[in-house]
């Protein structure tokens, strides 16, 4: 379903995109919506309604150096900022691994086996530190408002105390080696020229390497 809904809404638009760089904005079709709060990415009680988030269309460089069409659902406020930052990490030539909308919403089953999925909006709360452990820390994130994005969490991890949640992302935990997919001072800079704060320069032990939100939270 989430994949049928992907392509209604990218129209005649090819999953590959060899002709430079494209980005919309277009609101939630019912579909996505009925599909969002089936499967719990969005319910009752959420800061942000289903009206005010946008599905963003942008062109980005995969792993395999070819251009795809990649989505994710975004805060409307956020839709055209973010596509500025798109395009900037497309000039980059900044590798994305994953980013369909079924990578992030469709059944468990169909996700990439490696989770590496660049997304935004999840009504979820904000995940504690890998120092305290824990699911949840009673405050929301900046991802239930569509207001956050966790760009190629594999190669960027969220780490505390020397260690993340995820085994998996232990080569990439030193940053003082750069290895394919893991931010750079570019890709901050084309995040906080939209105003977006990282969260790989937070203060003290904890990190959030994949997370750029418009508060830096």
């Amino acid at each position: 379903m989430i994949r049928a809904i992907a392509l209604l809404l990218a129209l005649a638009a090819p999953a590959t995109a060899p002709q430079g760089f494209h980005s919309s904005v277009k609101p939630l079709p019912a579909s996505l919506q009925t599909e969002l709060k089936k499967n719990g990415f969005w319910h009752r009680g959420c800061p942000v309604p289903l009206s005010g988030l946008r599905v963003l269309t942008v062109t980005y460089r995969g792993f395999d150096r070819h251009n795809h069409r990649g989505q994710m659902v975004v805060n409307a406020s956020a839709a055209a900022p973010l596509a500025k930052v798109f395009h900037r990490l497309y000039q980059l030539h900044y590798p994305i691994k994953h980013m369909q909308l079924e990578d992030m919403y469709g059944p468990v089953r169909s996700r990439p086996a490696d989770d590496d999925v660049t997304g935004s909006f999840s009504c979820r709360q904000a995940v504690p530190s890998p120092c305290v452990g824990g699911n949840g820390t009673g405050t929301w994130s900046m991802h239930a408002f569509g207001l956050a994005v966790d760009v190629n969490p594999l190669e960027n991890p969220y780490v505390g105390c020397g260690q993340s949640r995820d085994p998996a992302t232990k080569p990439y935990r030193d940053r003082s080696r750069h290895l394919a997919g893991m931010v750079t001072g570019k890709v901050v800079a084309a995040f906080s020229g939209v105003g977006w704060g990282w969260g790989g320069a937070w203060a003290g032990d904890t990190k959030d390497f994949m997370h750029f939100s418009s508060n830096g939270h």
